[in-house]
């Protein structure tokens, strides 16, 4: 895990060099992040962190707690569930599928910056 004090973004994704390279294309547009490798560590990180990201980039194929099994965790806690998430996936993800999990948005891998660029910028605005 990593990450600023107060990120725009945290990346949750099992992989990563897709990790990295999320949040250095983020980075170099001026957006802060943290990063979790599953669901798990990203449920920790938002419940002892006193920042909250003002949105989750979530992969759905992790070990230890896949994307669907967080999102589950993080809609039924109340102090997390107003954090909006997108999935950033390989996945053929079906029609209505994001809609169900409650996501924002899709991108998939690999996804171009100026794709995830817009999507952060929309729920993130313009960095600083």
């Amino acid at each position: 895990m990593s990450g600023a004090a107060e990120p725009a973004v945290l990346v949750v994704d099992d992989d990563r060099n897709v990790r990295d390279l999320i949040c250095a294309a983020l980075a170099g547009r001026g957006y802060s992040t943290a990063a979790a490798g599953n669901g798990k560590e990203a449920l920790a990180y938002l419940r002892n962190s006193p920042a909250r990201p003002r949105l989750i980039l979530l992969d759905l194929m992790m070990p230890e707690m896949t994307g669907w099994e967080f999102r589950k965790a993080q809609q039924d806690d109340p102090a997390l569930c107003a954090i909006p998430v997108a999935i950033i996936t390989g996945l053929d993800v079906p029609e209505g599928q994001a809609e169900a999990l409650g996501a924002v948005d899709v991108l998939c891998k690999p996804s171009r910056i100026e794709p995830l660029a817009e999507l952060v910028c929309r729920f993130c605005g313009a960095p600083a």
